[in-house]
């Protein structure tokens, strides 16, 4: 564009009431978060992924022993998986495959591994409060899903605090 049509256009433009008036000044660069932040200090989410890794290794070797059980490598005839009950044999065969798709998931710090595992601990839970028949209703099995809840819980929040959104 030359020179005089640009000096048209300006003038046109229609200026608003309080273009004259200075305006306050806002310091867009400095964000809104927290020290750690800033800092790039990731301490919780380090932990974290330090608790996801863990669980991964124990969501394989519980996955490991389902097939076991399956398989038969573990346990003798009266414990033969043939010799089960249906609804043993169902359960059995639902948490060796879901332990194992968590662990790989956990492992991998993915969000649908958090949830595939968080999966398998309510399962636990409902399975042996609910249905105690299946696998004998282990209330320390139910409390110990519940305790790794609650920490997967405040790690998760804690790593969110520290991350900006």
């Amino acid at each position: 564009m030359n020179k005089d049509i640009r000096q048209t256009m300006a003038a046109r433009m229609v200026r608003g009431a309080n273009d004259d008036v200075p305006r306050d000044q806002v310091n867009l660069v400095t964000p809104m978060t927290s020290p750690d932040a800033e800092s790039g200090d990731n301490t919780w989410t380090g932990r974290l992924v330090l608790f996801l890794r863990v669980m991964a290794v124990l969501s394989m070797i519980k996955g490991l022993y389902h097939w076991a059980e399956i398989t038969g490598f573990i346990g003798g005839e009266d414990r033969a998986f043939e010799a089960q009950t249906t609804q043993w044999q169902t359960a059995t065969v639902y948490f060796a495959v879901i332990e194992l798709v968590a662990a790989v998931g956990l492992w991998l710090a993915t969000p649908w591994g958090a949830v595939v595992w968080l999966t398998t601990i309510v399962s636990t839970a409902v399975i042996e409060l609910m249905f105690p028949a299946i696998y004998g209703g282990n209330l320390f099995a139910v409390l110990v899903a519940l305790v790794l809840l609650g920490a997967y819980l405040i790690l998760a929040w804690l790593s969110a605090r520290e991350r900006p959104p």
